[in-house]
C-alpha cells in the first residue's frame, strides 16, 4: 500500500474539534481541540480562542474543556483538569477555573470532591452555575469528601442494589453519587446548592446541555429521569427550579414518555424542549414541545414532522435552530416559533443547509455556529448564516491530510426488502482506476437505529478500509435513522429480516453491476452491526471473513445488559415469555450453521453488550472446530478509545481481513 493514504497511524495523528462556543455577539469563539500522544497513550485538550480569522491556544499541558463566557465577553470559565503531580484526594477531578480574557493567569476557582460539569453564567455576570456529583445522605461539601475518602481507602469495593437499573455504558449506578446543580458567587466565593437533598439521575451520556438559566436569572429548567427506584421505567423529565430555594417541579408529567434538554427563550416566556413516546423504542422521534411558563400550557410543535429533531436553539424569540436526521446526512433547520406556536402541527421547519454533517449548534449573532465534517473531511469549525452559506473557520486536520490520497464516495440507492429504496455509500480503493470486480467490504452501522451518514468515523474509518484495497459498503438498512420514524421502527422485534435482506440485496446489486467480486467478500460490524454479523454467519456462507465488534450473539442472554426496559419489544420476546418470539432471530440459535471464520472482539468493561456474548459466539465456534479468533481488551468499554489499543484493534482486523480475503 502507498504511504499516502489513511492510516490507523494517522487517525490519531489528526486532531479533533469539538463544538465551538461563541461570545453574544458572535465576533469570536472558543473550540476545545484534542491531539493525542500515541506513545503516551493519552489525549490532550486545549481551548483555542479564535477572531478575526486568527485562532490561537489559550490553554497550555493541561486539558481543559467546556468554555463558557461571561455576559460582558471579558472573562472564560472552563473545567480543567489538576496537574499531574497533585495528589491530594479529588484532584484528579475536574475543577471550574475562570480566566480573564483581556490578559493575566487563569484562576482556580472551586475544589470540588467529586469535580465539575457544565458551567453557566447567570445573567448577571457575577455568579457561576454548574454541576456536581454528591453522595447520598452526604449532601455537604466536607460530607460527601470524607465519603469520597472512605471509599477510595476501603478494602471492601463490593457493590449492592435492590434497583433493576443499577450500571450503565462502564460503570455502576449502585451507590454511586447524584449530580448537583451548585451556584459560586465570584465576590463573595459562596457556594450554594440549589437542589439539596435531590435524588435524580441525570443524563449520563450527555451531562452537558442538559439544562438552561432563564435570562432574567430567577430560574433554571434541567433534565433528570423523573421515575424513582427500582426503576422499573427510565423515563427523563424537565424541571423548573426557581432559585429561591424552592423544590424543583417536573412539568412534563403530562406526557407518558420522556422530555430532555430544556431551552428558554430570550424574553423569557417560553420553554422548548425534545419528547418521546415509546420508551421501548429508543429512536422514536423527538418532537419538540413549548411550555409557556405563564400559564403552564405545552404545546407541540412538530407532531405532523417525521423527522427527529436535536441540538436546539434559540436563534431570537421567533426562530428556533436545530439539526436533524435526513436521508444520510445531519442538516441544519430552523422553525418559525411564533407561528408554530400559535398554529402547532401546520408549519413544517424549513431546511437551512443540508450536505456533510453538521454537529453543536450554537447561534450568536444572526449565524449558527457549528462543525462540519463529511466521509472525507474530519469535522472544523463552521458559521451557517440563513440563507445556508457556510464558511469555514478552522483547518486544524488539513496539514496533515494535504498529502493524502483518500477515497473517493458515491451514494446509490438499490431496491432492498419488500420493495423499498435503500441507501448506500460505496468508498472506492484510493488510486483504483479500473473499478471492476473489486474486493467487498459492507461495514455494517450499530444500533440498530443508527445512521452510516456521510461524516468523518475515527473508530469505524471508511476511508482507513478503503486504504486497504477494498470496495467499502455502508449500507443503510431497514432500521436506520434518517428515513422517517416507520422506517426507523419497522424492525422492532424483527432485527434479523429486513437489515439482514438489505446487505444481501446490496451485495446482489455490487455483484451485477460488476463492482464486486464475489469470490472475495466479507463483513465486518459492531454492536447491533455485530450482532447482524452473528447472524449472517448462521444465514450464508457467501462471505469468506466476518468481524464481529461487541455484538450481540445471545438475545436472552443479552438480558444482562445494563438497561433493559421496554428491550422485550425491541428483541421480540423475554427469556420468561415469548421465547419463541424471542429466539427466532437469535444468532446463537443458528450457531450450528456457523462456517465463515469469524474475528470476535470485545472490550471487557462493556455492559451495554456484556463481553460474554463474545465469549459465546466464539466457544460456538471453536467447539465446532471452526475458524475463529477471540481479542479481548480488559481496559476498553463498547468502545476502543485508547490509541494504542485502537491501533491494535485496527491491526487485527486488517490482518484478518487479509489472511481470508
Amino acid at each position: 500500500m502507498p504511504d499516502n493514504r489513511v492510516t490507523p497511524e494517522l487517525l490519531w495523528k489528526l486532531p479533533r474539534v469539538g463544538s465551538p462556543v461563541p461570545d453574544a455577539k458572535g465576533r469570536r469563539f472558543i473550540v476545545p481541540v484534542t491531539s493525542f500522544d500515541i506513545e503516551k497513550n493519552e489525549g490532550l485538550t486545549r481551548l483555542w480562542f479564535g477572531e478575526n480569522g486568527n485562532l490561537r491556544a489559550i490553554t497550555g499541558d493541561v486539558s481543559s474543556n467546556s468554555p463558557a463566557f461571561s455576559p460582558d465577553g471579558r472573562s472564560l470559565a472552563f473545567v480543567r483538569k489538576a496537574p499531574k503531580d497533585d495528589k491530594a484526594l479529588g484532584s484528579e477531578k475536574n475543577q471550574l477555573w475562570l480566566m480573564p480574557l483581556d490578559g493575566g493567569e487563569p484562576e482556580k476557582l472551586t475544589d470540588m470532591p467529586l469535580g465539575v460539569a457544565d458551567p453557566h453564567w447567570l445573567p448577571d455576570g457575577k455568579r457561576i452555575a454548574f454541576l456536581s456529583a454528591v453522595y447520598a445522605d452526604h449532601w455537604s461539601m466536607p460530607e460527601t469528601a470524607a465519603e469520597a475518602k472512605r471509599r477510595k481507602e476501603s478494602k471492601v469495593k463490593a457493590y449492592t442494589t435492590e434497583n433493576r437499573f443499577y450500571r450503565y455504558w462502564d460503570h455502576w449506578i449502585a451507590d454511586e453519587p447524584f449530580q448537583h446543580l451548585f451556584v459560586l458567587d465570584l465576590q463573595t466565593r459562596v457556594l450554594k446548592d440549589l437542589t439539596p437533598e435531590l435524588k435524580r439521575i441525570f443524563p449520563l451520556m450527555e451531562l452537558g446541555g442538559s439544562w438552561d438559566i432563564s435570562p432574567s436569572g430567577d430560574e433554571i429548567a434541567f433534565s433528570a429521569n423523573r421515575t424513582d427506584p427500582p426503576y422499573h421505567e427510565m423515563f427523563s423529565g424537565v424541571y423548573r427550579l426557581k432559585l429561591d430555594g424552592s423544590e424543583p417541579r417536573c412539568i412534563s408529567d403530562w406526557t407518558g414518555g420522556s422530555a430532555q434538554r430544556p431551552r428558554f427563550s430570550p424574553d423569557g416566556k417560553w420553554i422548548l424542549y425534545g419528547e418521546q413516546e415509546d420508551e421501548a423504542f429508543y429512536a422514536d422521534k423527538v418532537r419538540l414541545v413549548a411550555h409557556e411558563r405563564a400559564s403552564d400550557k405545552h404545546v407541540v410543535l412538530t407532531e405532523q414532522w417525521d423527522q427527529s429533531a436535536a441540538e436546539w436553539e434559540f436563534l431570537d424569540n421567533d426562530t428556533v435552530v436545530f439539526t436533524a436526521e435526513h436521508r444520510s446526512a445531519n442538516a441544519i433547520y430552523t422553525l418559525d416559533f411564533a407561528r408554530a406556536a400559535a398554529s402547532p402541527g401546520e408549519l413544517e421547519p424549513r431546511e437551512v443547509v443540508r450536505g456533510g454533517w453538521f454537529a453543536g449548534v450554537r447561534p450568536a449573532g444572526g449565524v449558527v455556529f457549528t462543525t462540519r465534517q463529511d466521509l472525507s473531511t474530519p469535522g472544523e469549525v463552521a458559521t451557517v448564516t440563513l440563507a445556508g452559506k457556510v464558511e469555514m473557520h478552522s483547518q486544524f486536520c488539513r496539514p496533515l491530510l494535504a498529502e493524502v490520497q483518500q477515497s473517493e464516495t458515491q451514494e446509490v440507492y438499490f431496491e432492498g426488502a419488500e420493495g423499498h429504496q435503500v441507501q448506500m455509500w460505496l468508498l472506492y480503493p484510493p488510486g483504483v482506476k479500473e473499478r471492476k470486480r473489486l474486493p467487498l467490504l459492507h461495514l455494517i452501522h450499530g444500533g440498530p437505529h443508527g445512521v452510516f451518514g456521510d461524516s468523518w468515523h475515527w473508530r469505524w474509518s471508511a476511508q482507513a478500509f478503503a486504504a486497504q484495497g477494498y470496495l467499502v459498503a455502508l449500507v443503510n438498512f431497514h432500521g436506520s435513522t434518517g428515513w422517517g420514524n416507520e422506517f426507523a421502527r419497522c424492525i422492532m422485534g424483527e432485527w434479523g429480516k429486513k437489515p439482514y435482506e438489505d446487505i444481501e440485496k446490496a451485495t446482489d446489486w455490487l455483484i451485477e453491476k460488476g463492482l464486486a467480486d464475489p469470490e472475495h467478500m466479507a463483513c465486518a460490524g459492531g454492536s447491533y452491526g455485530g450482532y447482524l454479523v452473528a447472524w449472517i454467519a448462521g444465514q450464508t456462507d457467501r462471505y469468506k471473513c466476518l468481524v464481529n465488534h461487541a455484538g450481540v450473539s445471545d438475545l436472552q442472554s443479552q438480558f444482562a445488559r445494563d438497561v433493559t426496559p421496554g428491550r422485550e419489544k425491541a428483541l421480540g420476546g423475554e427469556p420468561w415469555g415469548d421465547r419463541e418470539g424471542m429466539n427466532r432471530y437469535n444468532p446463537i440459535v443458528h450457531s450450528g450453521n456457523y462456517k465463515t471464520p469469524m474475528l470476535i472482539i470485545h472490550g471487557e468493561q462493556d455492559y451495554r453488550v456484556p463481553y460474554t456474548q463474545a465469549l459465546e459466539t466464539y466457544n460456538a465456534y471453536r467447539a465446532q472446530e471452526k475458524e475463529a479468533r477471540l481479542v479481548v481488551y480488559p481496559d476498553e468499554n463498547h468502545w476502543i478509545l485508547k490509541p494504542q489499543n485502537n491501533i491494535h484493534w485496527y491491526g487485527e482486523v486488517f490482518a484478518w481481513l487479509k489472511r481470508w480475503m
